[in-house]
């Protein structure tokens, strides 16, 4: 059997805030097509490790590679063409208040400097809400859409400029358990509709269950266990199992 191709791959890193060690020798691969779930603690350093990812923070040592590239190496013009690539969704979903969905989903391509003309923006933008079941929302408000739906259109925000890589960072956060199925469900139908690969920050067990392939377990600041759901919550180790209990 072939080997997976590493899309991410995090080596070793270091990250500390003065005397506070948040990750400590944290090392995780992602394959192409895979979703990874961190699953850690809240303050466990889960949100560290993703903004380092996406260069928002550099760590004091270690190695990322995202696509090919050492991120810790990137000058700023190369690591924004790599974001191009990388979708992240933020976990308050950073929509535009003052801008319609169908704006909020063209300023990716625009940000990117992506030209398309009118009729294949059009297009963009219908297939991406159609993809998250939001085909009627273009011309709405942000202030006008539940908590899920706004959370659907960040997501097809992110997927207008079909990464090669996902983000999600605590992507139920603040959802009621219905709308976090929902949205659990949608990211397993991105991945299976798109290929995309996934790393998935989440405490919320049952995100974790719906969209994981595999789990890594982040305490102490390094990656203490890995593996799918299933076999992780076959442990015995009380470090795991307080999170299955």
């Amino acid at each position: 059997m072939a080997t997976p191709e590493t899309v991410l791959a995090v080596e070793h890193v270091v990250k500390s805030f003065g005397d506070n060690h948040v990750l400590q020798d944290f090392s995780l691969a992602l394959h192409r097509g895979e979703n990874v779930v961190v699953l850690g603690k809240s303050g466990s350093g889960k949100s560290v490790l993703i903004k380092c990812v996406i260069g928002l923070l550099v760590p004091d040592a270690g190695r990322i590679t995202v696509l090919g590239q050492d991120v810790t190496r990137l000058d700023h013009a190369a690591m924004d063409q790599l974001r191009a690539r990388v979708g992240f969704l933020f976990q308050s979903n950073a929509l535009y208040d003052s801008m319609t969905v169908r704006d909020n989903l063209l300023f990716p391509l625009r940000r990117h400097w992506l030209a398309h003309r009118r009729a294949e923006e059009a297009a963009l933008v219908r297939q991406a809400l159609e993809d998250v079941g939001l085909g009627h929302t273009a011309d709405m408000m942000p202030a006008e859409l539940s908590g899920g739906m706004r959370k659907r259109v960040a997501l097809a925000r992110t997927l207008i400029l079909r990464p090669d890589i996902l983000l999600y960072d605590e992507p139920t956060t603040g959802l009621d358990p219905v709308t976090s199925r929902e949205i659990s469900h949608l990211i397993r139908e991105v991945q299976q509709k798109y290929g995309t690969a996934a790393l998935i920050i989440s405490h919320d067990m049952s995100c974790v269950r719906l969209t994981a392939d595999r789990v890594a377990l982040l305490v102490d600041g390094r990656c203490y266990a890995e593996g799918t759901y299933a076999q992780l919550q076959a442990l015995p180790d009380p470090r795991i199992h307080e999170f299955f209990a």
